[in-house]
């Protein structure tokens, strides 16, 4: 666990910082010899962190393996040894060199591919997309117009209640008014005689009884 630490502390501080400020400071002063020195570098670089990759899951087991790692590191950095230079002159250079056209036309395919297959999959994703848009518009619409439809028959059970409502009331006045038409006018056509006078009773005494 030690070792594992230490080995990720020198890669990360003399394999990666130290060389990235070396590389800016030869851009910046534009010495060409400096230039090529660090592109060499990180390109040998960029090959040991792609296999360090796969031999820190299968050879971490093997005795002295972060210590060997350590020493490759302080080796390729190194200005006495050069190890970077050494590794690109006798071993990468060749090696592309020799393979670069094959490795320029897998790129391009591989580019054409990767834009085709991009093209595609935006293509299914606007498809999908738009497939649910109209689904939910769809949805939405049909429950919408239940909703609406819903609300115009409770309102239109409301205004035929309240219209009959208003019919009754209306009715019951104007049913109400001829029959007092005609009572008004049967009591007018009949004809309003005077009351006959009162009788007076009769005071008169028969005298035919007391003779």
């Amino acid at each position: 666990m030690v070792s594992w630490i230490i080995s990720r502390l020198v890669v990360l501080i003399f394999g990666t910082l130290y060389p990235a400020y070396s590389s800016y400071k030869a851009v910046k002063t534009k010495n060409v010899k400096e230039y090529v020195k660090w592109m060499m570098y990180w390109i040998i670089f960029a090959l040991f962190t792609t296999a360090e990759t796969f031999t820190d899951l299968f050879l971490s087991w093997f005795p002295f393996y972060y210590e060997l790692k350590i020493a490759f590191v302080i080796w390729l950095l190194s200005p006495y040894t050069k190890g970077s230079s050494v590794l690109y002159r006798k071993f990468v250079h060749p090696t592309l060199s020799s393979k670069e056209q094959e490795i320029d036309d897998y790129l391009s395919q591989a580019k054409d591919r990767s834009y085709e297959a991009v093209v595609q999959f935006g293509r299914r994703g606007l498809n999908v997309a738009a497939t649910a848009a109209v689904t939910a518009a769809a949805k939405g619409q049909g429950a919408l117009s239940e909703r609406l439809r819903s609300f115009s028959m409770q309102d239109l059970t409301t205004i035929r209640g309240e219209t009959i409502d208003e019919q009754m009331s209306n009715v019951q006045p104007q049913a109400q008014s001829p029959l007092r038409n005609i009572t008004e006018t049967v009591d007018n056509s009949e004809p309003r005689h005077p009351k006959p006078p009162p009788r007076k009773r009769s005071t008169t005494i028969c005298t035919s009884e007391f003779m």
